[in-house]
């Protein structure tokens, strides 16, 4: 039986056959890490990992959720004037209800059954790709088309203003926009993107140091405050300034030298890292992975010593990645403190690499990661069975 005949054996009959069934993917971001939410630059691809939604109509104007991943089933009602979220995994598909209903949208009852094979917790973008695909799955269901920069915007907001976690609107406009064999450069502030080309020679290693510290949550939220106060300083000092995103390396030289030490070395990561990615993506058009390689490391870097988002065990995995003949370039990917390395890696000694990587790791942190050799992927789709 296929995964996707798998999601609908718990519909009866009758729901089967009025069935269907939507998919969305994660996403690695190859560089460009916390600029998302300063109007920068980034740029993620989609991956082969996804979650998969399967929905069938009710008569009434409630939902009814079950997760495959949790086993658990929950019902909400969509006329509910004021839902709150409960610190569950049901907050991302009733946050997705509330901002598709408050963006104008009259969505028809559901019961829907969910899927994911995106690791949770390892920064590849689980809830991007459950909001997307639950969000596509409700809009069509409901008779509504609606364009994918729309549609990531309001899974965006859902995370937002519902789930709680101020995310920029990255991890859901890849798992709307990406397409297979490229990476994609994104505006975060105009959304205008182009898509790169991925070299066929090369692969995207996702290495999981299977740890996520306790305080990743709030620090991100904390690490957003940083930048916008140093926004409001450096706003007063130069013109045409909203965003870390307009202002250059130099001048935060030369304006910024009574910011607090910590919020300066916050705003020079997301202003060098916003530099970073457009000169990466110049290299990969170039095919010049050993340049794209190059800054992949400073952006390590720069996370680990100036945005202070890494940890012992995410640099010992890029440490790791760097001493195996065949790596153009690791990094950490994702929000930090644990989670997973991004590596661009020679197809010819990827499995080389994978042996050499879980050997090095275990035998020294005691702890077997996972490691994911991925392939880019399209974005959000229906399944359409032949």
């Amino acid at each position: 039986m296929s995964e996707e005949n798998e999601l609908l054996s718990r519909f009866d009959t009758r729901q089967r056959a009025e069935s269907r069934i939507y998919c969305a993917p994660g996403r690695v971001n190859l560089i460009g890490e916390h600029t998302d939410y300063n109007d920068g630059f980034v740029m993620p691809v989609a991956i082969n990992f996804s979650t998969s939604v399967a929905v069938a109509p009710r008569a009434d104007r409630s939902l009814s959720v079950f997760s495959e991943n949790f086993q658990e089933e929950v019902s909400f009602d969509l006329d509910d004037p004021a839902p709150q979220p409960r610190r569950h995994w049901s907050d991302y598909v009733r946050g997705v209800a509330w901002a598709l209903e408050r963006s104008g949208y009259r969505l028809r009852g559901a019961q829907l059954q969910i899927r994911g094979d995106v690791p949770i917790g390892a920064g590849l973008s689980s809830s991007a790709s459950i909001e997307v695909a639950t969000a596509f799955a409700l809009l069509r269901h409901s008779g509504f088309e609606v364009q994918p920069v729309e549609l990531a915007r309001i899974c965006q907001r859902a995370e937002n203003d519902f789930v709680g976690m101020r995310c920029g609107i990255m991890d859901q406009f890849i798992s709307c926009q990406g397409e297979k064999g490229k990476a994609l450069l994104l505006d975060c502030r105009s959304l205008e993107y182009r898509l790169l080309p991925l070299p066929e020679n090369v692969r995207l290693v996702i290495c999981n140091t299977m740890v996520k510290h306790e305080l990743a949550a709030g620090e991100y939220n904390k690490r957003r405050a940083e930048c916008e106060e140093g926004v409001r300083y450096l706003a007063q000092r130069l013109n045409g300034v909203s965003a870390l995103r307009d202002v250059m390396l130099a001048q935060l030289e030369s304006a910024g030298h009574d910011l607090p030490e910590v919020i300066y070395r916050r705003c020079r990561h997301v202003i060098s890292e916003n530099a970073r990615v457009v000169q990466a993506a110049a290299a990969l058009e170039r095919g010049n992975l050993d340049e794209f390689g190059r800054l992949m490391g400073e952006s390590h870097r720069s996370l680990r010593d100036d945005y202070e988002v890494s940890c012992n065990e995410l640099d010992l995995m890029v440490s790791f990645a760097n001493s195996v003949t065949g790596t153009f370039g690791a990094r950490m990917t994702g929000g930090g403190f644990g989670g997973c390395t991004v590596n661009l890696v020679s197809d010819e000694i990827v499995e080389e690499f994978k042996t050499q990587i879980a050997n090095n790791y275990k035998k020294t942190t005691g702890i077997p990661p996972e490691i994911y050799i991925c392939r880019s992927a399209d974005g959000a789709r229906e399944v359409i069975f032949e």
